[in-house]
């Protein structure tokens, strides 16, 4: 307002000065005189307008100077530079935002793709590429059903019907399973979020599998001790021969059933997070020594047991989940090695600085495709051979869930034929010397 008053102060003015011009002189001077001032004013706008021009040309490409002028010229430009400078501040501001939303759902677990109402690709995160197999800075603006070739995908857009998730095997990625959920917002567009759930699956396979060897373990025990008290009621007089016969079938399979329940409890112990670890500094020399005379005493001299204690480092944890540990190892260890067989107890200090107890055999060994399973619960190698030589099919899961309640790592060497090496790797931070 106080720029338009000045322009009409100016104008009147210059006008009562051309007037008295007109008056003392003549109409001519007068004339002129308004006519020069009015040229210098049309070039001083002109000027100006064009540094108006040349500074909003070069604010286009970003090397914007603010142009000098004076009067209402500069109010103009100043008010103009200030309008740019806040209109970056909030592009700024509108980028850094944007950015960290970028960075947020890089980061998410999940996959992410913007769909259009075309079901074109307009933004991918880099977990939505490897759910997918795609390639975002390759495959934008692409039909996202000629990238996930599968019907069922493609059923899933067009039926529309969005309220439940779809879940499907990626083909591109063998035993892949995701979990998709599309969400609309927006002017049609739509959020395609998938979810990696073959951990999932597993789990529930798992539980169906631990479901059924819990019932079958538990089963057949319980049927020869039903089986023999029928046998009991319906008979006036038993053969005493047949009745202690009776009892040690039943007093083992009664044993077998406690050992399983006794397994399964240490199991839910070590995978109870409130049950914590009560640390103490182990003398591994005297547990290994402990531990070796125990193992050749119920061996009795059926295979050849050897020990070597390369170090006297201490180790900090619970020495009773240690000792069933290292316990479970050995008696592993000389079930599946033939009478005459070697086993060797080490405890050493690697290289880099961990401490590792192994047993090695050359025992009948396990094949390749077995040893990642091994520690699942009731996974069993040979069914057979595993009746028959006891045990819950427990060991090694109980091993493997202690040695995680310490940091600690089971790894697995086997050949068939050559023999087995079982090892617990502990951290450097358990190691006291």
């Amino acid at each position: 307002m106080s720029t338009l008053l000045e322009r009409f102060f100016s104008t009147i003015i210059l006008t009562v000065v051309a007037g008295f011009f007109w008056i003392i002189w003549d109409v001519i001077t007068a004339l002129v005189f308004y006519s020069t001032t009015l040229l210098l004013l049309h070039t001083y706008h002109l000027s100006n307008l064009i540094a108006l021009e040349v500074w909003l040309k070069s604010l286009a490409h970003g090397t914007a100077n603010l142009p000098n002028s004076s009067g209402a010229w500069g109010g103009i430009f100043s008010l103009l530079a200030r309008l740019v400078r806040n209109q970056d501040q909030n592009q700024e501001q509108l980028n850094s935002a944007l950015e960290r939303l970028r960075r947020a759902t890089a980061a998410m677990p999940e996959g992410i793709v913007i769909l259009d109402e075309e079901n074109r690709i307009e933004w991918s995160n880099k977990m939505a590429e490897q759910h997918f197999g795609i390639n975002f800075s390759q495959d934008a603006y692409q039909q996202v059903t000629y990238l996930v070739r599968q019907p069922q995908f493609a059923n899933y857009l067009l039926t529309r019907n969005y309220s439940e998730p779809l879940v499907m095997e990626q083909s591109r990625h063998h035993g892949l399973l995701l979990s998709l959920q599309l969400v609309p917002y927006g002017d049609k567009q739509k959020l395609l979020i998938s979810h990696d759930v073959t951990r999932l699956r597993e789990m529930e396979v798992m539980r169906q599998d631990f479901v059924a060897n819990v019932s079958h373990e538990l089963r057949t025990p319980l049927t020869v001790i039903y089986g023999f008290l029928e046998i009991f009621a319906e008979e006036d007089e038993i053969d005493s021969k047949m009745y202690k016969q009776a009892v040690v079938l039943m007093t083992e399979q009664a044993n077998r059933m406690k050992g399983l329940l006794e397994d399964l409890l240490t199991l839910s112990q070590l995978e109870n997070v409130r049950n914590q670890v009560h640390e103490e500094i182990i003398d591994m020399v005297d547990l290994l020594k402990e531990i070796y005379q125990e193992t050749e005493s119920i061996d009795s001299g059926r295979h050849h047991i050897n020990s070597e204690l390369n170090t006297d480092i201490k180790l900090l944890g619970s020495k009773s989940e240690l000792r069933s540990v290292f316990s479970n190892l050995i008696t592993n260890a000389i079930k599946y090695t033939p009478d005459e067989g070697t086993v060797t107890l080490k405890w050493e200090i690697l290289g880099d600085g961990r401490g590792v107890f192994s047993v090695q055999d050359n025992g009948i060994g396990i094949s390749s495709e077995h040893i990642p399973r091994l520690a699942e619960r009731f996974y069993r190698v040979d069914l057979s051979r595993s009746r028959a030589t006891g045990g819950t099919g427990l060991g090694l899961a109980i091993v493997k869930h202690a040695l995680n309640r310490h940091q600690a790592e089971l790894k697995i060497v086997s050949e068939i034929g050559k023999g087995s090496c079982f090892s617990a790797q502990f951290p450097s931070r358990r190691l006291i010397k």
